[in-house]
């Protein structure tokens, strides 16, 4: 018999948990105050916004590439009811809390909100961009329609359009092409049992 030791899975009461929990920061007007007293510093902020569902390497060549235009990189995540809005309805596959969770440990990103400030079309509404007012706003290329930028601009410093970080990764790539293995597999087990 091997001898093994079972580790239970971690705590939010662990150091390292508790540190990543820290920059969550789901009052916005609690983030104001910490991002005007940066400001009061000289620190320079660069605001970006995602869903980050399935977390890959885009997203961190993404966010590695945002950060490297200020020294304070804010993260607004989607909630599970923005992305529905605009992904469909099997959307999103991480719940909300994961996806900020996942993106504490990212050693790039200082702070990470929750954006829901859509309305009932799912448009964003600029509240978070709005009380950050962030002197560099990161977008990835052609995920904004031209007007929608014309909307961002006006509150941040730069908008900066930076191209995808990933040329054959995309979380819907990773979703279709998972799903289709699975159902060609599927396929291909019914025409055997028909043989």
């Amino acid at each position: 018999m091997i001898a093994a030791s079972i580790i239970p899975p971690m705590q939010t009461s662990e150091r390292g948990i508790a540190y990543a929990h820290q920059k969550i920061v789901n009052d916005y007007e609690r983030l104001a105050k910490v991002i005007d007293g940066l400001k009061a510093v000289n620190r320079k902020i660069v605001l970006t916004i995602g869903s980050w569902d399935l977390l890959h390497i885009g997203h961190v060549r993404y966010l590695l590439r945002a950060k490297e235009q200020g020294d304070i990189l804010v993260v607004g995540v989607d909630t599970d009811r923005a992305i529905k809005y605009y992904k469909g309805p099997l959307r999103p596959i991480v719940p909300e809390d994961e996806r900020c969770e996942m993106l504490s440990y990212q050693s790039c990103v200082d702070f990470i909100t929750r954006l829901d400030d859509v309305d009932d079309q799912g448009k964003w509404q600029y509240d978070l961009l709005k009380r950050v007012k962030p002197d560099v706003f990161v977008a990835v290329q052609d995920s904004y329609p031209p007007e929608q930028l014309a909307d961002i601009k006006p509150h941040c410093g730069e908008l900066l359009i930076l191209p995808r970080q990933a040329e054959n990764t995309s979380t819907t790539n990773m979703i279709q092409n998972t799903v289709k293995k699975h159902l060609d597999q599927m396929y291909a087990l019914v025409d055997r049992r028909r043989e």
